[in-house]
């Protein structure tokens, strides 16, 4: 079991860089994928990015590619998601989840596929 434990949002200008971070502590973090979602306002929780557990393989949402980077350093329990040229509409509040190799292969890009999730920090991007 881990509990993931988000970190780095801010409020930020348009063509701003971010990186979030994501603590999960423990001797399991190895056996986990992770991915990133975010929240906006009055909008559902959507898809960013997901890392398969040794971080060879990585995902992302069509509207973040070129612009943000996923990575993971397991020997420091924590994934990582650098977010460059932020726009106002990357807004809203990002949230990390662990899902169990053991269950899946892959990370998964649904909400349903994860099994423990952060706090979720806030990102704003001003225009």
């Amino acid at each position: 079991q881990v509990q993931p434990v988000e970190s780095g949002g801010g409020l930020v200008q348009a063509g701003d860089s971010l990186r979030l971070s994501c603590a999960a502590p423990g001797r399991t973090f190895g056996n986990y994928h992770m991915g990133w979602f975010r929240q906006a306002p009055g909008k559902e929780r959507e898809f960013v990015a997901a890392i398969t557990w040794g971080g060879k393989n990585t995902y992302y949402a069509d509207f973040v590619k070129e612009r943000f980077t996923i990575s993971r350093d397991n020997t420091k329990n924590t994934v990582y998601l650098q977010m460059n040229s932020l726009k106002p509409e990357d807004t809203g509040v990002y949230s990390c989840a662990a899902r169990a190799t053991s269950s899946a292969i892959r990370p998964g890009t649904r909400e349903e596929d994860y099994d423990y999730w952060g706090q979720g920090t806030q990102v704003t991007v001003s225009s």
